[in-house]
């Protein structure tokens, strides 16, 4: 990779770490799922000049947006509201990886490799030694749907493999359409009108700022550049540069509210993180020479 895209994959991984971050801070001024709503609200807006990607129909714009989106994000953002600490849930997040591997499995047919099979396994006993750490610091409901989030994000990830070939941006944006009017009515049902009237009136500059990160930073610029960058190069290239997101999500965390882990949840953790790189990560085969 130029230097130059080097850098820009450095600070895709910047951008979504520091994201949880920031989602903690945005969840002072808006209560989750209307939060989420107003994510893929702002998000959609570049729809008006971004025509929608050739060979995709509205129905499979609902189906995959319905768990990449929608699910993926009110799971995540109401399990950080019930007690899921930032640093721990751009760790567990990951799981996502190999439960796209799993769902892969049963649903287009696609055999895991041995190596695969190791990671998911390294990266289970992470999740069991990591949970067995829940407690004061984090809810077990917190840490359950931050695991639904990561299930709704790999599905998502297996259902848009079905799709055509398609920039990233573009597909995006429109998948971005589908929540806002859906997830607006589950706040208004779930969250009451009382409250989500009182947070559109009443946010204050962090949780606004945090609102703009979350949809201009980590949505529109950085998928952008993830795009750009799978355009160039090949998946195997641009996609290890994901394994540091957790690594700069824990660190934004230490910095910005001092979270810190247990030995034995460090263990986990690193547990968990040693099987997403191996199932990742492609291992250089040995060349051979035929006559």
């Amino acid at each position: 990779m130029r230097p130059l895209h080097i850098a820009l994959a450095f600070l895709v991984a910047v951008i979504w770490g520091a994201n949880f971050v920031v989602i903690k801070l945005a969840l002072t001024g808006f209560p989750p799922i209307l939060l989420t709503a107003l994510r893929f609200t702002l998000a959609c807006l570049p729809v008006l000049f971004i025509p929608r990607p050739a060979g995709i129909g509205f129905k499979q714009l609902v189906l995959v947006s319905t768990f990449l989106f929608t699910g993926h994000y009110i799971f995540l953002f109401v399990g950080m509201d019930q007690g899921m600490a930032p640093g721990l849930a751009s760790i567990v997040l990951q799981c996502q990886a190999f439960l796209t591997m799993l769902f892969a499995a049963g649903m287009l047919g696609e055999r895991p490799k041995a190596q695969q099979l190791v990671g998911a396994g390294v990266a289970a006993l992470g999740l069991v030694v990591t949970g067995s750490t829940v407690g004061l610091d984090v809810t077990w409901i917190g840490f359950i749907l931050t695991l639904l989030a990561a299930a709704s994000w790999a599905m998502g990830n297996v259902l848009m493999r079905r799709l055509p070939p398609t920039p990233t941006l573009p597909l995006m944006v429109w998948l971005s359409t589908v929540p806002p009017l859906p997830v607006l009515a589950l706040s208004l049902l779930v969250e009451g009108p009382d409250r989500v009237w009182t947070a559109l009136t009443g946010f204050g500059w962090t949780a606004g700022l945090s609102l703009l990160y979350i949809v201009c930073l980590s949505t529109l610029v950085a998928f952008g550049i993830w795009g750009m960058l799978l355009r160039e190069y090949k998946a195997g290239v641009v996609a290890p540069f994901s394994l540091l997101v957790p690594v700069t999500g824990t660190l934004a965390a230490y910095l910005v509210f001092g979270e810190t882990f247990s030995p034995l949840r460090l263990l986990g953790m690193a547990l968990l993180f040693a099987g997403i790189v191996i199932t990742i990560l492609p291992l250089r085969k040995r060349q051979t020479v035929t006559a």
